[in-house]
């Protein structure tokens, strides 16, 4: 079992690659949604990296409220706000980045303020969090990234489908995304169980389907 709390390693060297690749797209395309996707993914390696570090020194409280706002927080969010840029006009969806960063640093604040608890078992979990109530800005960000990132590539996958074997590679490319959206959202549920070593299987296997889902997304005929 003690390997299990090494994945995120190997899950923030994945991160890098996958975000570099997405930036150098970024830089040569311009497009809003590549950006956003560039820095969810930052954030989702942000927050494996300290899962890392936690494995390797062990728990600490900055390293706690770090890991909630990059991984709990912002793990999928950002990701989902560039589905938005894709999918919505820009008039909407600068309205949504607005919101949604507006309720990140609210949510922020309040995990920098609340006190936290001492694991027994010096796993990070948000059992650790005092004011119990803080948790549900991470519930409503998740759901956040379920319905435009999961129901976005979803709704990608249907319209790709529909036109034939042209885009059937996007087909397959976004129903990779929509499963590697539910394993990531399913780790996290078992995080808020307590059971940490789930999320970190599911972090690794999820950031894998959904960079194959982009690469297969991209691929031209």
């Amino acid at each position: 079992m003690q390997i299990i709390y090494y994945l995120p390693i190997v899950t923030t060297i994945v991160a890098i690659f996958f975000s570099s690749e997405v930036a150098i797209r970024y830089r040569q395309r311009k497009g809003l949604h590549l950006l956003w996707w560039s820095i969810g993914i930052v954030c989702f390696g942000l927050g494996t990296l300290i899962e890392s570090c936690v494995t390797l020194f062990g728990w600490r409280e900055m390293f706690f409220r770090l890991w909630y706002i990059t991984g709990a927080l912002l793990g999928a969010a950002p990701l989902a706000q560039g589905t938005v840029y894709l999918l919505f006009n820009k008039k909407l969806a600068h309205r949504l980045a607005v919101s949604l960063s507006i309720f990140v640093i609210i949510a922020s604040t309040f995990i920098f303020l609340t006190p936290v608890d001492i694991p027994s078992d010096g796993q990070l979990t948000g059992k650790v969090i005092q004011w119990k109530k803080v948790r549900y800005f991470s519930i409503v960000l998740n759901l956040y990234a379920v319905l435009f990132l999961g129901g976005g590539a979803l709704l990608s996958a249907w319209r790709f489908y529909k036109q034939g074997k042209e885009y059937y590679h996007r087909f397959v490319g976004n129903v990779l995304i929509v499963t590697g959206t539910f394993c990531a959202a399913t780790g996290g549920a078992y995080a808020r169980m307590g059971h940490t070593e789930v999320l970190y299987i599911a972090e690794l296997i999820a950031l894998i389907i959904i960079y194959l889902g982009y690469r297969i997304n991209i691929k031209t005929k």
